[in-house]
């Protein structure tokens, strides 16, 4: 008789987990079941421009810590100066042959960043300047100034503006290879 009970309690038992855990799997679509741990599942996010407790300034998008770069970008490693100028003119290379698809691309870029100031031919006479919007005379860039200037020197100008006119900085405006294509189409297209 207690062999029969100890049978029938561990067919209970196993009927009774079997039943159990066909009730707990049975999930649909709209339901991620039961959550143990809901601390764990269900998270505090704060919104990326809302108020935040947790930082000292209150916000929830912090700035990078200082120092730290992005890795696809590689920071510049020249200052705003003549000597600068130079230095980036004999150590910066153009990477870029001047193929038809670099000179379409340098074009490109040059009409929407250079075009307004510079015109289309280069020399200086684009719409900012033939509208009176822009007093200072660009510099030519089919100028044998400009012309016989190594590649690294006009790249160098282009992203961190000149100190001996009013153009500004592109660096931040213009990826590093558009820039470089820009120069390759002032180079070999514009000034041809």
């Amino acid at each position: 008789m207690k062999k029969f009970n100890t049978i029938k309690t561990v067919s209970l038992l196993g009927l009774l987990i079997g039943a159990l855990v066909f009730v707990s799997c049975k999930r649909d679509n709209n339901s991620t079941g039961y959550a143990y741990f809901p601390d764990m599942a269900y998270s505090n996010a704060y919104e990326t421009y809302s108020p935040n407790p947790n930082f000292v300034d209150g916000k929830t998008m912090q700035p990078p810590v200082p120092g730290t770069v992005p890795r696809e970008l590689i920071p510049y490693q020249f200052t705003k100066s003549f000597e600068e100028q130079q230095r980036a003119g004999r150590q910066l290379v153009n990477p870029f042959q001047p193929t038809a698809d670099i000179l379409a691309r340098g074009k490109e870029q040059y009409t929407i960043f250079c075009m307004d100031c510079h015109g289309a031919s280069g020399k200086g006479d684009g719409h900012l300047i033939t509208s009176k919007l822009f007093t200072a005379q660009p510099i030519s860039l089919v100028s044998e100034f400009v012309q016989v200037k190594p590649d690294g020197e006009l790249f160098h100008v282009i992203t961190l503006g000149s100190l001996s006119t009013l153009m500004g900085a592109h660096g931040s405006q213009i990826k590093p290879e558009d820039r470089w294509a820009i120069v390759t189409y002032v180079k070999n297209s514009l000034g041809k």
